[in-house]
């Protein structure tokens, strides 16, 4: 086999959805002047001056207005720049599962939502649990855009889905020696890719964390005039520089501590949101494993095998590990019935055509997908007093170990990337445009909301509640003026994050994998 085919082949099928673009940021041409010639605009001085002179000629002969006309607008979203910027982070032609981007991209969101919702207010109960929660915003469905923990549920299984896809693919192809590729290559690379972009994140906030950054937003985080709910601790800051940074490196080496299974296991001070990194990584080395042991099998006794390690998990209350492998099974099924555009890996035999029923399909799995919203939307607190799921939350088994509001979350999680798969018409709502670019700046919201929240963020609220007040419902009026201002600037530290950190991570990874692997074979 080609050396360098094989390569290609080995790059997870996760890099290959539209959420990690291999082009990079070049310069962008002018919208009025065209095209800039770097070498003929940045001249270097000439040999004949004096060894003194030589440098402050070479400053004098630099473009400084160009450089910084170029860094402005570098520091712009990237939906904001030229058409020639946003070409190089545009995916020529959706891949088949893009979709699962747009999912991602949403539930990123939705997770920020989450986090800015409840300083405020106390979203983790349901409409009509006590004589205060009667706000239309609680009902089932409304509450879906601020529900963080079900979104996280989201991000597992789809996480499953695509670490496996191509795995599958190669075992349900025989090409063992592909799977071996591909498997040491996705194992090798997966630290790096959910590792590298939270140290840097982390990195930065000990930076702004020493320049007082967050002590111009601590009376803010830490009153409950402006936050009623929910009170977010600012990362402590320590005598020196020293004491700080090695502070940040302690609490690094516990988060990337993949051994602890606790509930949270792997916080870290320095952003509170970023546990489920070390779960992800967790999750992605069982699956791995599973993935080995089963690659060998038949496909009925690969199901059978993978659906009893799943039952186990389950029994033993670990939500996380099941939706990894549900996430993997949702793949094999696609695999076999050709869900995206390949030949349905069936033998011969099998392939024989059936009559169906379209309209009867869709309804059906239309019918599932609104099931599983609502099965999404469980309420984090007090589920057995809340109208509509008290009976459901008598349902969930007395030995489940995890919290409960993750019993129908995650079931709801697997229902809706299933029904999602079989529904075309529900794929094209998250493959406009707009979706998908939340999908490629997924990573960057889940790292940088915390940070420029807490650094610019509340700034603007304490602005807007200095205007507005926090009494009745003019409370309500500045929540919503501040996020008019708080969303697009996660969002723009989140572009900037994602074109600067997030993309050269990957390419970091797949270039150091390039260079330590072994090409003999």
């Amino acid at each position: 086999m080609d050396g360098h085919t094989s390569e290609r082949s080995s790059y997870s099928f996760e890099e290959n959805m539209g959420l990690l673009a291999e082009k990079s940021m070049s310069d962008t041409d002018s919208e009025t002047g065209g095209s800039v010639d770097v070498e003929t605009d940045l001249k270097t001085p000439r040999w004949g001056l004096p060894a003194t002179t030589a440098p402050l000629a070479y400053l004098r002969s630099i473009h400084w207005r160009l450089i910084l006309v170029r860094l402005a607008v570098s520091l712009l979203p990237i939906f904001l720049q030229g058409r020639h910027a946003r070409e190089q982070f545009r995916t020529a032609k959706l891949h088949p599962t893009a979709y699962l981007d747009g999912i991602r991209g949403l539930a990123a969101l939705f997770v920020y939502f989450c986090h800015y919702s409840y300083q405020a207010f106390t979203v983790a109960e349901g409409w009509g649990c006590d004589v205060t929660n009667y706000n239309l915003l609680k009902l089932p469905f409304l509450r879906l855009w601020y529900q963080g923990p079900a979104a996280v549920c989201v991000f597992f299984v789809i996480s499953g889905y695509a670490l496996s896809y191509r795995p599958l693919k190669l075992i349900r192809s025989h090409d063992m020696s592909g799977l071996a590729s591909t498997m040491g290559s996705l194992t090798f690379r997966r630290w790096f890719r959910l590792f590298i972009p939270p140290i840097i994140s982390t990195f930065m906030v000990l930076l702004l964390v020493q320049a007082g950054a967050y002590d111009a937003t601590h009376d803010f985080a830490s009153s409950s005039y402006y936050n009623k709910n929910v009170l977010e601790p600012h990362p402590e800051r320590w005598a020196s520089a020293y004491e700080q940074f090695w502070d940040w490196a302690w609490n690094m080496f516990q988060f990337i501590h993949v051994w602890d299974w606790t509930a949270h296991g792997g916080s870290t001070g320095y952003d509170v949101h970023l546990w489920t990194i070390s779960v992800e990584y967790r999750c992605s080395m069982f699956l791995f494993l599973v993935i080995f042991a089963t690659s060998q099998l038949r496909t009925l006794y690969r199901f059978a095998t993978v659906l009893t390690v799943t039952w186990y998990t389950y029994r033993n209350s670990r939500w996380e590990l099941v939706l990894f492998l549900c996430g993997m099974l949702i793949a094999e099924v696609d695999l076999i019935r050709g869900a995206h555009g390949q030949v349905p890996l069936l033998p011969q035999e099998e392939r024989q055509p059936v009559k169906t029923y379209p309209e009867i399909k869709t309804a059906i799995w239309s019918a599932l997908g609104i099931l599983s919203l609502y099965l999404l939307c469980q309420p984090d607190s007090r589920g057995e007093i809340t109208p509509g799921w008290i009976w459901m939350t008598a349902q969930i088994p007395e030995w489940w170990g995890a919290d409960k509001y993750r019993y129908w979350q995650s079931a709801g999680a697997v229902l809706f990337i299933l029904a999602v798969s079989q529904l075309p018409p529900w794929q094209k709502l998250f493959n406009t445009a707009v979706v998908q670019y939340f999908g490629k700046i997924s990573y960057a919201i889940y790292l940088v909301h915390g940070p420029a929240m807490h650094v610019i963020g509340y700034r603007w609220e304490a602005w807007v509640y200095g205007w507005t007040g926090t009494y009745g419902n003019w409370y309500n009026v500045g929540f919503a003026l501040g996020a008019s201002l708080c969303v697009p600037t996660v969002i723009w530290c989140a572009d900037i994050f994602w074109r600067l950190v997030d993309i050269p991570t990957v390419r970091f990874a797949k270039w150091l994998e390039s260079k330590l692997a072994d090409k003999s074979g």
